[in-house]
């Protein structure tokens, strides 16, 4: 179990960088160089490798030398671990709303 709470903590810090999802927004829509992944923004090559290079460790993204360029395209990784998180997460804030209702219920009745 630590190995995922370790893996469910480097994928959300992937994740937690605006410039990070925006790259894997733009994968999404097929395989980039890393050139044409540092088009909309204001980094280097150097940088966009490097935001390349945290999803790649997750297992976000996938590269591959095509030619004299570095093609990206998405990994394989899947986001169970991220996805089981948010829904145990979601159940339990869902259990103290459906509490509370039940308990603003309870004193709207009393009020009558």
């Amino acid at each position: 179990m630590q190995y995922q709470g370790t893996t469910l903590d480097r994928t959300f810090f992937a994740l937690s960088d605006p410039t990070r999802r925006g790259i894997l927004e733009r994968l999404a829509g097929g395989p980039a160089t890393i050139g044409e992944l540092a088009a909309p923004y204001d980094l280097t090559l150097t940088g966009v490798k490097k935001h390349v290079g945290v999803l790649e460790d997750v297992g976000l993204v996938r590269t591959a030398k095509v030619g004299r360029a570095r093609e990206c395209r998405l990994g394989p990784a899947e986001l169970a671990d991220v996805t089981r998180w948010v829904d145990s997460y979601r159940r339990a804030l869902e259990q103290r709303l459906d509490s509370f209702g039940a308990y603003v219920e309870s004193r709207t009745a009393r009020e009558r």
